[in-house]
């Protein structure tokens, strides 16, 4: 009567869950899979479609493979997807997970639900069902689906994000169910996007304004501090950061933590240092400010962030408005708004858009004067707006067409031979950047966004940046740190004020050699 298979108790699912499969624990040891604090919540508010924001360490993963193994051995005729971000995840999570709970269940179940294909990927069991795994899942029909860890896909492989989302969900009819789970990633790329939305329509529906149907997600988040394990109680140093973290917790978002959760917290920053929020978020909006390897302003953002300059800036009437341009037609024209005062350079408003006329954006910065009040300095443009624009009646040069618009001054902002020397200067003079969050909420986005190419083959960051959509508003951000001639702009002036050796020059910029200088081809612009 010990044998789980000779009770009744096999029809209810909730029992099955928690006294029917054996998992490996952190230690090593092989033990009965019981459902945690976490994991509970979520099988109890479980929807058709689930998107998951979680800390690290909480089995939210585990206990979806292993649900979804059970509704295939107690439903006939069902199939069950995962989709991991590479073919080693992959073959693990079928490996370690799913493969192992079922070749540990009791004899006589695994008889009556043999399995009459077995692989590395993919179990299929005598009542017609069947479990697989893989990178994306195109072919077929899935009644439930479970990509995991999806913000990481989003980040470092967005094409193969666009695969799951045009390839995998669309393999799952409506009125079946999905499980989208990951920590965060950064403010961008579709599981952002996704959370974003879920949780509008998380507030919305609490707020008794709508429903939520078969074909909405449903957002969940499980933050650090919930877990009864992340304590410690024994004394150790709370730094001034520290402490006006946790108070900002208390007064912004209500978190009161107790001395042992502080002294958790700050053990473990300890150990995971830039990553700690991406990993042990405390609420949503701060596991998205997490900058990953890749993000090339990745250090810079975090320190904005816990400094304080990313807040309330607004604009300073009376104080002129410099523009920072990266041109596009096809492609995205990103502009940054800046005021110089206080010792600060203040980026207090960003705007971009897409297939419009350069008339459009100049229409649109003369209706915000209007609105605003602002008084426009000099507008700084890069090298390119010296092209001809080939849709122009007379054959102008896109200078040409925003001058007879009325945009006055322009700047033009040289070409540079090392897009890297351009990135480096604007990492040097970000530390004196504040940001309005509200109004630059977009471009900072595309900062977060801006990242290095990554190396799929070698499985490393390359040293060139990737493609990704937030590329126009980086390069319009970085016309500021390349061209803007206020007191003690010049590129003369930086080589003194950040410590960069001179000596590069024209011989530099032709033999391209890489050397502790920043080029100035023309030595009237910083390069």
């Amino acid at each position: 009567m010990n044998d789980p298979i000779a009770t009744n108790n096999l029809s209810d699912p909730w029992w099955r869950l928690n006294n029917l499969y054996k998992i490996k624990n952190k230690e090593g040891k092989v033990v009965t899979f019981k459902w945690n604090w976490a994991q509970e919540i979520f099988y109890k508010d479980m929807w058709y479609l689930n998107i998951i924001l979680k800390a690290r360490q909480l089995g939210i993963t585990t206990a979806i493979q292993i649900f979804m193994l059970d509704r295939t051995l107690f439903n006939d005729n069902t199939n069950c997807g995962i989709v991991a971000h590479n073919k080693e995840d992959a073959e693990a999570f079928f490996s370690d997970k799913i493969k192992f709970a079922y070749d540990n269940l009791p004899n006589d179940l695994r008889k009556a639900r043999k399995a009459t294909s077995d692989s590395k990927r993919s179990l299929i069991f005598s009542n017609g069902s069947s479990i697989r795994v893989g990178t994306s899942l195109r072919s077929g029909t899935y009644q439930y689906v479970h990509i995991s860890e999806f913000g990481k896909l989003c980040a470092k492989f967005p094409e193969k994000a666009k695969e799951v989302i045009t390839g995998t969900l669309n393999t799952v009819a409506p009125g079946q169910m999905v499980f989208i789970e990951s920590t965060a990633e950064g403010p961008f790329g579709n599981f952002y996007d996704m959370c974003q939305a879920a949780r509008a329509m998380l507030s919305a529906v609490t707020a008794g304004d709508i429903s939520l149907t078969k074909m909405d997600y449903r957002f969940f988040f499980f933050a650090w501090w919930k877990h009864p394990d992340y304590v410690l109680n024994e004394k150790v140093a709370i730094s001034d950061d520290m402490a006006s973290y946790f108070k900002e917790l208390r007064e912004e978002h209500d978190i009161d933590l107790t001395p042992a959760q502080k002294a958790w917290y700050c053990k473990k920053k300890e150990e995971q240092g830039d990553k700690m929020k991406q990993e042990y978020p405390a609420t949503p909006d701060e596991a998205f400010e997490s900058t990953g390897e890749l993000v090339i302003y990745g250090k810079q953002l975090r320190q904005a962030r816990e400094t304080r300059r990313i807040g309330n800036f607004p604009m300073v009437r009376g104080v002129p408005v410099n523009t920072y341009w990266d041109l596009g037609r096809n492609d995205m024209n990103s502009i940054w708004f800046h005021q110089h005062l206080e010792g600060f350079h203040r980026f207090s408003y960003y705007m971009e858009d897409r297939l419009e006329d350069l008339t459009y954006y100049v229409d649109q910065l003369f209706e915000l004067k209007r609105l605003h009040g602002w008084i426009y300095g000099k507008h700084y443009l890069p090298h390119d707006v010296k092209v001809t624009d080939i849709s122009s009646r007379n054959q102008e040069s896109r200078e040409e067409i925003l001058r007879t618009a009325g945009l006055t001054p322009i700047i033009v902002v040289p070409k540079i031979p090392r897009v890297n020397d351009g990135i480096e200067l604007t990492r040097r003079i970000f530390s004196q950047c504040q940001f309005d969050a509200e109004g630059c909420e977009v471009g900072l986005r595309a900062l977060h966004n801006y990242q290095w190419a990554f190396d799929d083959l070698h499985g490393i960051p390359r040293d060139t940046p990737a493609k990704t959509w937030g590329r126009n508003g980086a390069d319009a951000f970085r016309q500021f740190s390349q061209g803007y001639r206020g007191k003690g702009g010049g590129f003369k002036a930086q080589q003194v004020q950040f410590g960069i050796n001179g000596g590069g020059g024209r011989k530099y910029a032709r033999e391209g050699k890489r050397q502790d200088t920043l080029t100035d081809p023309d030595t009237k612009h910083v390069v």
